[in-house]
């Protein structure tokens, strides 16, 4: 069976040393100090000045919505996962949907405009599968109508954007560090800002607002993450260079060995270093993907509509089209991508997704935008150690 994704995990030994050390202090929760050299470490490697881990990225959303003190309408993208629009809606915000970009997938701009209202506070915007939105037009818009810029950075663990990491932007954002992440603490997320005072704030919202033994400073909730998670953290975090390089070689993969299949991939636009987080392909129709997917699973290979349905047909939000979104979102499909996964299996996957289309499984094309100069590239990598090889591969 291959499934559609798997958590990556340490060597059992490693999260035992951990696990050993808090039987011994006895200290499982309330920011322990795993949870503290968590935060130091992520903000080492990230390159950042200011992180809170907390204890999930919908709650990640949460906070950020309610520390901006949003209210009113909140322009969002109908295609994401679910948390981005229920967490508006559970702040008792509106979320007013902007279609998408047909190749990015992420939240189209030149759309933004027109839905901005005397209402608006804010624009949640999600940078899709790990690719960046069209940051600097968002931000203009932004800053010319004096909204808050909160980006769903769920999937962007390792993306980097101008030289950055993707999570220096907006006034806040969130990420999840949970199992089906490429950097994960089995159950986790974190807020990110450049403002000190918005920072604070959230640090005393994630513990119920407490400033003091029996003062508090702020209205909080419990958002805190404990030590368990803390250490599945600082085990994976020494291993997320060689889980991304893993990711770009097996997506590589994938796109040669599909290049003639009738499918769109993501357009991987604004990013420096893009992670690899997830690999769509975008069927002519969605007939063709339910057919695809179906005929997959009889071989035991299972692949996810991620996104569907879109998010403006939630029963809780006012119904609306989205043209652009409502025709991906029922024609795409993710399909299989983990560290464990090996080459051998992609290629039982594509020749069984070309055999289905009536193309030629043996042919393997290299595509004049995706093809010898990155598959030259990675190889180069391989022989001077750059990626290092293991058997899965």
């Amino acid at each position: 069976m291959i499934p559609v994704t798997k958590p990556f995990l340490p060597a059992e030994r490693e999260f035992k040393a951990y696990v050993k050390s808090i039987w011994e202090r006895q200290w499982l929760t309330n920011n322990g100090p795993l949870v503290n050299t968590l935060e130091l470490k992520l903000k080492e490697y990230l390159k950042l000045d200011h992180m809170l881990y907390v204890s999930n990225g919908t709650v990640a959303l949460q906070l950020a919505i309610k520390a901006l003190e949003l209210s009113g309408e909140i322009i969002t993208t109908p295609f994401s996962f679910v948390a981005t629009t229920s967490s508006i809606v559970w702040q008792s915000c509106k979320p007013v949907f902007v279609d998408i970009d047909a190749g990015s997938f992420n939240i189209d701009p030149s759309k933004i405009e027109a839905a901005i209202t005397s209402q608006t506070s804010a624009i949640l915007a999600t940078h899709v599968y790990g690719t960046p939105c069209d940051i600097d037009a968002i931000q203009e818009i932004a800053d010319r109508y004096g909204l808050k810029v909160i980006y769903d950075a769920a999937h962007c663990f390792g993306t980097r954007y101008k030289n950055k990491s993707i999570f220096e932007y907006g006034d806040i954002s969130t990420t999840s560090f949970h199992s089906t992440k490429l950097f994960h603490t089995i159950e986790g997320g974190a807020v990110f800002t450049r403002q000190p005072d918005l920072l604070k704030k959230m640090a005393l919202m994630r513990n119920f607002g407490y400033s003091g033994v029996d003062t508090f400073s702020e209205q909080g909730i419990n958002a805190k993450n404990c030590e368990f998670h803390a250490a599945m953290g600082l085990c994976n975090l020494p291993h997320i260079d060689e889980i991304l390089k893993k990711r770009k070689i097996l997506s590589t993969h994938y796109r040669l060995r599909l290049n003639t299949l009738d499918v769109q991939f993501q357009q991987l636009e604004n990013a420096d270093d893009y992670n690899y987080a997830y690999f769509p392909i975008l069927f002519k129709s969605e007939e063709l993907m339910k057919d695809s997917k179906a005929k997959l699973e009889q071989s035991q290979i299972y692949c996810r509509r991620y996104f569907y349905p879109s998010l403006s047909a939630l029963p809780y939000v006012k119904n609306v089209e989205m043209p652009v979104c409502d025709s991906i979102a029922s024609r795409i499909m993710c399909l299989p991508l983990y560290h464990t996964l090996t080459l051998a299996d992609i290629d039982l996957i594509c020749r069984l997704l070309l055999r289905i289309q009536n193309f030629d499984e043996n042919e393997v094309p290299k595509s004049a935008h995706f093809g010898t100069l990155i598959t030259d590239q990675i190889e180069s990598e391989i022989n001077t150690g750059a990626i290092k090889i293991n058997a899965s591969l």
